[in-house]
């Protein structure tokens, strides 16, 4: 892989639009070398491009993923960004699994109200 890229080459291998390039950019999430108009993006940078949209497939915030991206030092190899980025998954996965018990409760309750409706339904075709 190339040392840069363009940023036509970072959309085509992120499956990104140029536009969250540049958001991400103006975030202060990615930085890009700048040659006039012209945006080369790093290994550091693609290597942070994808701890972004790895944390926003898991419904991360940009503040805590940025909060998680600043962590990286290179003098522990990264040690320190992955301790604390393994905190926040654990934590992100208990406020899951909480939301989908919720949900298994609400759509327990639909299915005995459709039930219920259904019965009804039925009711009214014997007695009518």
């Amino acid at each position: 892989m190339n040392e840069v890229m363009t940023i036509r080459e970072m959309c085509d291998a992120f499956n990104v639009t140029p536009r969250t390039l540049r958001f991400y950019e103006a975030k202060e999430l990615l930085f890009p070398i700048r040659e006039g108009q012209k945006r080369l993006f790093t290994k550091r940078d693609r290597a942070r491009l994808t701890l972004i949209l790895r944390g926003k497939k898991f419904d991360f915030s940009l503040e805590e993923i940025r909060q998680l991206l600043d962590l990286y030092k290179d003098e522990d190899g990264g040690e320190a960004q992955m301790r604390e980025t393994l905190k926040a998954y654990h934590v992100k996965l208990a406020e899951m699994e909480a939301q989908k018990q919720a949900l298994l409760r609400v759509m327990a309750d639909l299915e005995n109200e459709i039930a219920f409706v259904e019965g009804q339904i039925e009711g009214l075709k014997r007695d009518g």
